[in-house]
């Protein structure tokens, strides 16, 4: 796999976890599962979609597709694996629709920060 298309596979890993992330912890509220309280989790998921919205409220590009975009000198993906995973990631929208899909999904992380809080593990 190319430099490239390994970032490009980490950046999916960072949506699948931004998205997956909010959608297992309502899951893991509703059924019971310990882990979806863990305060480390839970703060590295809102920092990353917070980041993401902010990014899009100040018009930033996101540094993981800069460092793809240079890697590749502006070409499509080449390999399966890259485009796959480049039609996954990418969507043709108005900007102002991932924005508002971004601070959406900031929003509810913070509602359920707050309906489902973190909880420091008990020692014992």
């Amino acid at each position: 796999m190319n430099p490239a298309d390994a970032l490009l596979v980490l950046h999916f890993a960072i949506v699948l976890f931004i998205v997956g992330g909010l959608v297992l912890v309502w899951l893991g509220a509703a059924l019971g599962w310990r882990w979806v309280r863990n305060p480390w989790f839970r703060y590295a998921h809102l920092g990353a979609i917070a980041f993401v919205a902010l990014e899009a409220l100040v018009g930033m590009n996101c540094p993981l597709t800069e460092w793809e975009d240079a890697l590749r000198g502006g070409a499509r993906a080449e390999s399966f694996v890259g485009r796959w995973v480049q039609q996954l990631l990418y969507y043709r929208a108005p900007e102002w629709v991932f924005t508002t899909l971004y601070v959406a999904w900031t929003a509810a992380t913070l509602v359920t920060l707050r309906l489902v809080p973190p909880r420091a593990r008990r020692r014992r």
